[in-house]
């Protein structure tokens, strides 16, 4: 693919990005300062911003708003995603770098603001530091130096700036490809900088509601128990979960399927019966799962649990279905690339593995628009804090995953 992993031209890029890094640095700033929590999901604003701040580049933003219904009818409040199209010579291909700016809400325990992106001890604290207007920047300030460097490239590259990762992508990624408005032949989505992320789980997420009849609790006999009956399916599922853990994936990174419940609610108050309660599971599958063979298994679950139980009445609702995305072919020019030039940057190879996220990058593959994820962050969720207090990204990491990326894109594009 490259004459040289460590060509004159990529060390050309690499200074450019090392003068510019502390406008970089300046421009992730900027986007982690204006709030994109979704809930309850009034993002419009900051892709509003990203626009202005690209405009600076020279980079012309195209607005694609999805209609407000839309949008309320899918429980947020205002999305609108950005294309920015650079076109080279003829020929070649087009390579799009995709990355959300929508994010969790701060949640609580904060040392920082978590809307400050105050720099300490060579880190950047808040929210979707790490995951991921990091790579709003990354991807950004890469084509920025691809460009600065004069040479002749052929195809174009495009940067997706979308709003709708948290609730699965179906109105950020899947609404643009949906309405014919891209249809690239590789992408790059947003990710860490130390693994080339090639296939990652699919997620099932329902809601679950649980009936009973609502009753005095000094005549508990007179109602039926909905929490009671709750609990009855919370154990049948946690047994089902317990044996996941005995279904192993052959892709590397990715280990079992697991069951999480995140969020119960019911009851009307301390002396009454609950005549409803409900709640929100989340099945992560593992790319080898067919996913109506896991939701028909769940359901079956929870129907077989609540036979026995008298007056007790189950409501099942899916909220989520996202497929898991599995390696195309055609990615092997990107994998190597990043591979190579992580090597050169980093010191070493990041490997070519899978990851127990889901993300919306599945949504292209569904297209058959062969991608892979990375991007600018640590060795593991863990260490980013993403969807948890005091996210941070560490500078260097965003230095050398664009210079990896703006490598890559020189070689994709020559």
């Amino acid at each position: 693919m490259t004459d040289s992993a460590n060509s004159p031209d990529h060390q050309r890029l690499d200074a450019w990005i090392d003068a510019h890094f502390d406008e970089e640095v300046r421009f992730l700033q900027a986007l982690v300062q204006v709030p994109t929590d979704t809930p309850p999901g009034n993002n419009a604003p900051h892709a509003e911003r990203t626009a202005e701040l690209l405009q600076g580049f020279g980079f012309e933003a195209e607005r694609h708003p999805v209609p407000e219904a839309e949008v309320r009818a899918y429980g947020m409040e205002s999305i609108t995603n950005l294309i920015v199209r650079r076109r080279y010579g003829a020929g070649g291909r087009t390579v799009a770098l995709n990355a959300h700016g929508d994010v969790v809400p701060p949640g609580e325990g904060w040392t920082r603001d978590p809307y400050g992106a105050e720099i300490e001890d060579g880190a950047m604290y808040g929210r979707a530091t790490a995951v991921s207007k990091s790579d709003f920047a990354s991807f950004a300030f890469a084509v920025r130096a691809l460009e600065s460097l004069g040479a002749p490239l052929r195809g174009a590259v495009e940067l997706h700036f979308t709003y709708d990762e948290e609730f699965g992508g179906e109105l950020g990624p899947g609404w643009l490809l949906r309405q014919g408005l891209t249809k690239p032949d590789l992408l790059i989505a947003a990710g860490f900088s130390y693994e080339v992320v090639t296939a990652h789980n699919g997620c099932l997420q329902m809601e679950v509601t649980v009936h009973g009849k609502q009753a005095h609790a000094a005549i508990p006999d007179t109602g039926v128990d909905a929490l009671q009956g709750a609990v009855a399916i919370l154990n049948a599922l946690y047994a089902l979960n317990a044996g996941y853990r005995q279904v192993r994936s052959d892709v590397a990174g990715i280990t079992h399927p697991y069951l999480n419940v995140g969020r119960i609610e019911g009851g009307t108050n301390t002396n009454v019966v609950p005549g409803k309660v409900s709640f929100k599971l989340d099945r992560r599958m593992i790319p080898e799962e067919n996913p109506a063979e896991v939701e028909a298994a769940i359901r079956r679950t929870i129907a077989d649990a609540a036979a026995p139980l008298p007056g007790i009445a189950v409501d099942i609702r899916r909220l989520l279905l996202a497929n898991a995305m599995r390696p195309l072919p055609g990615n092997r020019p990107l994998v190597e690339a990043l591979q190579a030039h992580s090597a050169q940057v980093f010191g070493t190879a990041a490997p070519a593995m899978g990851t127990p996220l889901y993300t919306d990058v599945r949504l292209y593959a569904e297209a058959g628009i062969p991608g892979v994820i990375y991007g600018a962050g640590p060795r593991t969720v863990l260490e980013s804090h993403a969807k948890r207090a005091d996210e941070r990204l560490r500078l260097d990491d965003l230095r050398r995953a664009t210079k990896v990326i703006a490598r890559s894109l020189r070689d994709l594009l020559a």
